[in-house]
C-alpha cells in the first residue's frame, strides 16, 4: 500500500525544484546578459560592430556564461525549494512518516545529474567552440565597410570621426567601393576628398583600419579664406574607427579540450582544471545547499539564503584563485583544484550527517 506514495512525493519535490530552478536561471540570465547587451550596443554605436552581429554575439557569449549560471541556479533552487518545505513544516510531516533527508534527496539527484552533465558538455566543448566562432565572426566583420557604419547611397557620419562619407557603390562583402566623397572639418580647416574606387584594409598588427583610396582629388584650406589647395593622388589612406579586437577571451579559453590535454603548460593546465571543476562544483553545490536549506518552521523566507550565497561566493572565488595559482605556478599542476573541492565536499557531507543525526527520534531533545 505504501509503494504508490513514493512516486507522488518524488514528483512533488521534483516539481518544486524544477519550477524554482527555471525561475532562478531566467533571472540570472537576464541580469548577466544586461551588461553584455549594453557593451555590444556601445560597440555598435561606435561603429566597431555591425548591428547584424548583435543577436549572434549575444547567443555565443551566453554559452560562455552557462557553466557559471547553471550551478548557481541549481544552488538557489535547492535552497528555496527545500527551504520552503522546512518553513511550512512539510519536512517535519514527511519525517514523521518515515521519509528522511536521504529519501527526499532522490528528486535532487534526478535534477542535479542532468544539470551537471549539461555544465560539463558546455564547459568542455560548447563554450570554447562558441568563443572560437565569435572570434571568427568578429574578424570577418572587421574587414567589412558596414562595420565602419558606411552604406552605399547615403551620407554617413563616421562614428568617432568628424567627417561625412558618401559611397555610390559597394561590393556585397563590404570590402570594396566606388565613387567616394569625404568631407572633413577640424580646427577651422576644411578637407574634401573624392576617389574613383577603394577598399577597406586593416594593419597587420593592431586594430587600426583605413580606407585605401585610388585615383582621386583632395581639396583643403581654411574656412573664410580663398587660399585652397587641390591635389590629385593615385593612392591615399583615410583612417576609420578602430576594429573590435578579434581575440575573444584568452587563447587557452578558445582551445579544444584535447588540445589542452596535449599541451603541458601552466596556463593550459589551469584552463583544463577549470573546465573539469565546473561540473564537479555543480554536484558539490547541490550537496551543500541541501543542509543549508534547513530552516525552522515559519522562519523568514530568505533567512539563510544570504549566508548560503556567501558560501557560494567563497567557494567560487577559491576556484578562481586556484585557477590563477596553477597558471602562475604557485600551486603544482598535479594538485589541481582538489584542495578546493575536497574541503567543500567534506563540509557538505558533515552538514548532511549532522542534520540526519539530529532528525532521529533518539537525537531529538
Amino acid at each position: 500500500m505504501s509503494r504508490p506514495r513514493w512516486p507522488i512525493i518524488d514528483r512533488y519535490v521534483l516539481g518544486q525544484l524544477l519550477a524554482t530552478f527555471g525561475a532562478s536561471l531566467l533571472v540570472l540570465v537576464l541580469v548577466s546578459m544586461g551588461g553584455l547587451v549594453a557593451d555590444l550596443l556601445g560597440k555598435i554605436a561606435r561603429g566597431r560592430l555591425p548591428p547584424g552581429l548583435l543577436i549572434s554575439q549575444l547567443g555565443l557569449r551566453a554559452l560562455d556564461f552557462l557553466p557559471l549560471l547553471l550551478p548557481l541556479a541549481l544552488f538557489l533552487a535547492v535552497l528555496l525549494a527545500y527551504g520552503r518545505l522546512y518553513r511550512d513544516s512539510e519536512m517535519a510531516v514527511l519525517a514523521a512518516a518515515g521519509l528522511g533527508i536521504r529519501r527526499l534527496a532522490r528528486p535532487l539527484v534526478w535534477l542535479t545529474v542532468p544539470v551537471a552533465a549539461v555544465v560539463g558538455v558546455t564547459s568542455l566543448w560548447l563554450s570554447p567552440a562558441a568563443l572560437r566562432t565569435s572570434q571568427a565572426m568578429i574578424e570577418a566583420a572587421n574587414k567589412s565597410l558596414l562595420v565602419a557604419g558606411l552604406e552605399p547611397g547615403r551620407f554617413v557620419e563616421i562614428p568617432g570621426r568628424n567627417g561625412v562619407v558618401y559611397l555610390s557603390q559597394m561590393d556585397d562583402d563590404g570590402r570594396r567601393f566606388r565613387n567616394l566623397f569625404v568631407h572633413n572639418e577640424r580646427d577651422g580647416r576644411i578637407d574634401v576628398v573624392t576617389a574613383q574606387a577603394g577598399e577597406l584594409f586593416q594593419e597587420s598588427q593592431g586594430e587600426e583600419r583605413y580606407l585605401r583610396l585610388v585615383d582621386g582629388f583632395r581639396v583643403e584650406g581654411e574656412l573664410g579664406s580663398d587660399a585652397f589647395r587641390m591635389m590629385r593622388f593615385a593612392g591615399n589612406d583615410i583612417r576609420v574607427p578602430d576594429a573590435e579586437p578579434g581575440n575573444v577571451g584568452r587563447a587557452e579559453q578558445r582551445m579544444t579540450t584535447p588540445e589542452l590535454v596535449r599541451i603541458d603548460a601552466p596556463e593550459e593546465r589551469a584552463e583544463l582544471h577549470w573546465r573539469l571543476a565546473t561540473p564537479l562544483a555543480t554536484l558539490i553545490l547541490a550537496l551543500l545547499a541541501l543542509p543549508l536549506a534547513h530552516s525552522p518552521p515559519r522562519s523568514a523566507r530568505y533567512g539563510r539564503v544570504l549566508v548560503a550565497l556567501l558560501g557560494y561566493v567563497v567557494y567560487l572565488n577559491m576556484l578562481g584563485l586556484g585557477r590563477a595559482f596553477i597558471a602562475s605556478g604557485t600551486v603544482p599542476v598535479w594538485a589541481g583544484l582538489w584542495w578546493v573541492h575536497l574541503p567543500a565536499a567534506g563540509i557538505a557531507l558533515y552538514l548532511l550527517w549532522r542534520d540526519e543525526h539530529l532528525a532521529r527520534p533518539g537525537g531529538a531533545s
